[in-house]
């Protein structure tokens, strides 16, 4: 089960874990999002699971939860670079709406 893979990095925002064949990418905000569908992401062109999110409008769109990197053609540090560039936008969309109060 994916929630027993050992965490091999963790940031603000992501779990970076070690699987069988794949390194697998877990956006944090995304826990709990029933997964809909596994499929390519369009970003970042490797198998994804996707879940369901609805804005204000109550239109749907599909978000990635965890990517699967596999090992054969990715390293831990490419994935990494992944993963900070999203703990990066993250971050700054907090400092963005959320600004502290200092």
């Amino acid at each position: 089960m994916l929630l027993d893979l050992p965490i091999l990095k963790k940031g603000s925002f992501y779990y970076i874990k070690d699987g069988n064949s794949d390194i697998i990418m877990e956006d944090k905000t995304k826990r709990g999002l029933t997964i809909k569908e596994t499929s390519v992401d369009e970003k970042l062109k490797v198998t994804a699971d996707k879940g369901m999110i609805h804005d204000m409008d109550g239109i749907g769109h599909w978000v990635p939860i965890r990517w699967y990197f596999a090992k054969s053609q990715f390293d831990l540090n490419q994935v990494l670079e992944y993963a900070e560039a999203m703990d990066k936008k993250y971050t700054e969309l907090r400092e963005l709406t959320c600004p502290d109060d200092d």
